[in-house]
């Protein structure tokens, strides 16, 4: 009979060398953060045995798990270095909080749901992830109390982003975001420059579009 915990860490493995590394994503961070931290812990108990799977995994609620490569691509762009603070928006239980975690000064991650923020906040602690703190509030709103940022990245997919978001950025600094427009969706990397930014493509890639992001939350405004 297989341990578990050993087969998880196989799984761990293939999914660097199968999904991440075959995207252009090299860089000895990204790796080793995404080989230590474990995938399945940042999953609903139902979904463990999909956690290494490629896709996107489905939490409900219009929610998701982008796949490993979306990840992994964003962050290679994003280039976060040891003394940076990011601001990770939507990201569930946290695994993306915790392998930012890895290579950032400070992850601030935000949560709208108090109970799923909770969650979260437990098992960043037990996967050591110290440097890392659940915000509860509106997705859309940040958590400027905390910033500014250095980085800020969106686990789901957007077709508008807030200035609230925008405001909390630093002057030189970068966010990522997936925009979805019909079936096709594109990552694209923001540089924040005298309170504009300039955006460039990195790859593409898809995920639901977070309704607090969507075109028609924009006009209810």
């Amino acid at each position: 009979m297989s341990d578990p915990m050993t087969d998880f860490a196989t799984r761990r493995r293939t999914m660097v060398d199968t999904q991440v590394r075959p995207s252009d994503v090299t860089k000895f961070p990204i790796i080793d953060a995404m080989l230590t931290v474990q995938r399945e812990n940042f999953v609903p108990d139902a979904q463990r045995e999909a956690a290494y799977a490629e896709g996107v995994i489905d939490l409900g609620g219009g929610r998701c798990l982008p796949e490993p490569r979306t990840l992994a691509k964003m962050l290679d762009a994003l280039n976060i270095s040891k003394d940076e603070a990011v601001l990770d928006i939507a990201p569930a239980l946290g695994y993306s909080t915790a392998v930012a975690a890895r290579m950032a000064q400070l992850v601030v991650a935000v949560e709208v749901d108090e109970d799923l923020a909770s969650e979260a906040q437990t098992i960043l602690m037990d996967a050591d992830a110290d440097n890392a703190v659940v915000h509860v509030g509106p997705l859309e709103q940040g958590a400027p109390e905390h910033g500014p940022y250095d980085v800020i990245m969106i686990q789901g997919g957007v077709e508008r982003v807030p200035e609230a978001l925008i405001a909390q950025l630093k002057d030189h600094g970068r966010i990522a975001c997936l925009f979805v427009e019909g079936e096709l969706g594109t990552v694209r990397i923001g540089h924040k420059s005298a309170d504009r930014v300039t955006w460039r493509h990195a790859f593409n890639a898809n995920a639901p579009i977070l309704q607090p992001f969507s075109a028609e939350c924009a006009f209810s405004l």
